[in-house]
């Protein structure tokens, strides 16, 4: 069982982002803005050139990459990238366009403090090209969702959704964008409910308030969960 109602002061979270890092910066604004009661303890990527990790170093946080090029398995690398992770003492981590598979022994480990945003509606189409999986499937809705990692490739418990209309004529392009829109909103009110302690997980089941969540909690039009 994990939780963070019993963490005093803001919620330390630490960001895995392995590409441009808009999601951090979303995250940063609203710090900035007074809406986010947290702080960032560090961003940390698998790829140097990550603009994330220059947005960390604009913003003068701590930003660290490590590769995975030398190391002899993906354990030996995620005990060396999560030891970095660990020694900012995050309450929270969140993957905010981290590509890279976790092993399921750091997953483990962290279990219940670790999160992933994913650009569907979970458990619809997992893994990459989500947006092209959707458009294949002729579906009516998009969206995305933010779930608790488990060794499960995207299929941990989901937290929270964010819906989107498929609209005719939607390429890739344009699908992705209407997500996006969605996206940040999303995770930055999941933060929240983390920050005030309302989130937790036990065994396999997400707990709000202290009651098990019986399906994920929907963002509305006004940016809050119904």
């Amino acid at each position: 069982m994990t939780t963070t109602g019993g963490r005093a002061g803001r919620l330390r979270i630490a960001v895995l982002a392995s590409g441009r890092g808009s999601n951090l910066q979303a995250i940063l604004d609203a710090i900035d803005a007074g809406t986010l009661d947290a702080e960032v303890a560090g961003v940390f990527s698998d790829k140097p050139d990550a603009v994330a990790l220059q947005r960390a170093r604009d913003a003068g946080l701590h930003a660290e990459s490590l590769r995975a090029k030398g190391f002899a398995s993906r354990e030996a690398f995620d005990d060396a990238f999560f030891a970095s992770v660990d020694a900012v003492r995050p309450d929270l981590i969140v993957c905010a366009g981290y590509m890279r598979i976790i092993g399921a022994a750091a997953v483990e480990a962290r279990a219940g403090r670790m999160i992933n945003i994913h650009p569907s509606l979970l458990p619809l189409f997992k893994g990459l090209h989500t947006h092209r999986q959707a458009l294949d499937a002729g579906v009516a809705e998009h969206g995305a969702s933010v779930h608790f990692v488990t060794p499960d490739l995207d299929g941990g418990p989901v937290i929270a959704q964010a819906r989107v209309p498929v609209l005719p004529g939607d390429d890739e392009d344009a699908l992705a964008a209407r997500v996006l829109t969605r996206e940040h909103p999303l995770l930055l009110e999941v933060l929240r409910w983390f920050a005030a302690g309302r989130i937790s997980l036990h065994e396999r089941s997400v707990h709000v308030d202290g009651t098990t969540l019986s399906h994920p909690l929907q963002l509305g039009a006004n940016h809050g969960f119904a």
